[in-house]
């Protein structure tokens, strides 16, 4: 396929903020995609490189990015960053200056999806001497022969600032759009055996176009489109790779959509789960007798092995195996199965008393990847494990909450303060429930989980199988999405930082801008200087004092409440927001939503 092509998509993308439109407009794309090229669209169609279950990264600056237009265009660095500023953004500047393009190559050609993602997965492999030039000459040379709608996106994709609006929810649709006409056609039967009266994916979506088709005809093939897109959504949950599912529904049909199951090795999402007033809240939501378990202050872990490989995973999916040697030991040794992927959490344990550290404390294991051997002494850690999804080629995703438990115990040997399962209480009494939270809390943990005894495992949702409790103000993790250098003292600082919440659809909006709660002293907490090293490798733009970031930072923040605001896209904003902590184990699809900060503010004014 012609880059051509793409870059033309993601301008319709980008122009509609219809989510069926942008629906119809990938689905085309996908429909008139040749096999080969498939796994790579559907990364591009993301704003990635990689698929999600690839650990590289194109690890490309915007400084960088800059000097490979400067060499493609001819034009000077100060001319390019100038242009920058005014358009707020670079691939909108390669734009620009491709129209406009002093130096002409002679030998330009027209630019394939193939080419385009061999060049910047190239990227992702360069070491050693002479790699930044290389670097350059990489993006210079699809630039060079880019046309200026093509120059755009590239950049984009480069600095993984597409703009194109495809959130998981489209693409789902789009892949259940594209190849499941086929797998219906006419007198196809939904699991409660009706009849399907709408003979394509369009007659399903497109339903009101129609005047002839009965109420309940309509209402049926709506259902019937539900358990499609929900069967797609499904085999996602389970292999956190769309690529996989176009694929395997595409080429092997609806059949085989359905028996795709759990892989160990394969990180899915972990199941979340919604915030309770109280225990008598919880107590109603998810009904009596229930399972109370702390709710831990440290970070999601899947465990993953398949015969002699064990691998780590966040609630990120990132593998963090490595800066874990420590816990890859204990389950090799304590769980008893080469076959299985568990849920649990890493806590951070002081090394003399055993008690339960902050999360904050030991968060830098995550990230660092020298000197793990002395980390581990310095900043040691155990496993409470409180799930188990996959055991022994058995998927374990739709048993009870109570025998996933039973399964779990039955395989783990317990070792303190190395791998241990998390304590439980099965009760109907609030009372005590009550005295259990406490207890917890009393130990250094945030609060209680609590759980509904048939509930099975939906990975990725708040299904309302089980709910946590803390004792604390609401709090709510929000993404940074600009920043401002300070003045006087701090003026080697980023130290205002404008914040985001998201819809269902990953697309961001900002709540509120926040300074306080961030330490001068990084052995205090959150520091200036230690958020200023995180945003300045995330700069997209700069105007003054005043830079944009990608959306990778996410922070907890506390405040006093929530408002109506005209300033910000939500139209809300926080009274008097407080940085609490660094969320590094965090991504954007993990941050509060626009749904939640709606639902906080009406019960605000419940209580006022």
């Amino acid at each position: 396929m012609d880059y051509a092509e793409l870059a033309s998509v993601y301008d319709k993308l980008e122009s509609t903020s219809k989510r069926l439109e942008k629906t119809k407009i990938a689905k085309e794309l996908l429909k008139k995609t040749s096999v080969k090229e498939l796994a790579d669209i559907i990364c591009l169609l993301q704003g990635k490189v990689f698929p999600a279950s690839d650990e590289r990264v194109v690890g490309m600056s915007s400084k960088l990015l800059i000097r490979a237009i400067a060499k493609a265009t001819g034009e000077g660095m100060e001319t390019i960053e100038k242009l920058w500023n005014t358009e707020g953004d670079l691939g909108t500047a390669a734009q620009r200056l491709i129209e406009n393009k002093k130096q002409r190559t002679l030998f330009s050609q027209s630019l394939t999806v193939s080419k385009v993602i061999t060049n910047l997965r190239k990227l992702a492999e360069m070491t050693g001497e002479g790699t930044v030039n290389k670097k350059i000459d990489l993006v210079a040379e699809l630039l060079a022969s880019a046309k200026p709608l093509e120059a755009r996106y590239i950049c984009r994709t480069v600095t993984e600032e597409l703009r194109a609006g495809v959130g998981a929810g489209v693409l789902r649709d789009a892949i259940a759009w594209a190849y499941l006409p086929g797998v219906i056609g006419i007198n196809s039967e939904d699991k409660q055996g009706r009849v399907l009266k709408a003979k394509s994916m369009d007659d399903l979506r497109n339903l009101e176009k129609y005047d002839t088709i009965s109420a309940e005809d309509e209402k049926q093939a709506r259902e019937i489109y539900n358990h499609l897109a929900a069967t797609v959504q499904r085999a996602y949950d389970l292999t956190n790779d769309f690529a996989d599912v176009a694929e395997t529904l595409r080429d092997r049909g609806f059949e085989a959509l359905k028996k795709i199951s759990l892989l160990p090795g394969k990180p899915i999402k972990v199941m979340l789960y919604e915030k309770a007033e109280s225990i008598k809240d919880a107590f109603e939501r998810v009904g009596k007798p229930a399972i109370i378990e702390p709710k831990l202050d440290g970070f999601r872990i899947q465990i993953h092995r398949k015969k002699d490989k064990l691998v780590l995973y966040t609630r990120r999916l990132e593998n963090v195996t490595r800066q874990f040697p420590d816990i890859e030991s204990e389950a090799k040794k304590n769980i008893r199965s080469t076959d299985y992927i568990a849920d649990g959490e890493i806590v951070g344990l002081d090394p003399k008393t055993h008690r339960i550290r902050p999360f904050q404390e030991i968060s830098q294991r995550i990230k660092r990847k020298h000197g793990i051997p002395q980390l581990v002494k310095d900043l040691p850690v155990k496993a409470v494990l409180f799930d188990i999804m996959e055991l022994n080629g058995e998927n374990m995703l739709n048993h009870p909450m109570e025998d996933r438990r039973k399964k779990l115990k039955a395989v783990i040997k317990e070792t303190p303060n190395k791998i241990e399962l998390v304590p439980q209480l099965v009760t109907s009494s609030e009372n005590q429930a009550e005295q259990f939270y406490k207890k917890c809390l009393e130990e250094g943990n945030e609060g209680v989980m609590v759980k509904n005894l048939q509930g099975i495992y939906k990975p990725g949702l708040r299904v309302g199988f089980g709910v946590k409790v803390k004792p604390v103000m609401e709090t709510l993790d929000l993404v940074i999405v600009e920043a401002e250098w300070g003045e006087g003292k701090r003026a080697k600082w980023l130290s205002s930082f404008t914040l985001a919440c998201r819809d269902e659809e990953d697309n961001l909006y900002t709540i509120g801008k926040v300074g306080t709660g961030i330490k001068e002293k990084e052995e205090e907490g959150v520091s200036f200087k230690q958020l200023t090293e995180e945003l300045k490798k995330l700069i997209t733009s700069e105007n003054g004092k005043a830079v944009k970031v990608k959306p990778r930072v996410v922070v907890e923040v506390k405040y006093q409440e929530i408002q109506k605001s005209p300033t910000y896209t939500s139209e809300y904003a926080l009274r008097f927001p407080r940085v609490s902590r660094l969320r590094t184990e965090r991504g954007v699809h993990d941050i509060s939503t626009l749904k939640e900060v709606k639902k906080l503010y009406q019960q605000q004014k419940m209580v006022s």
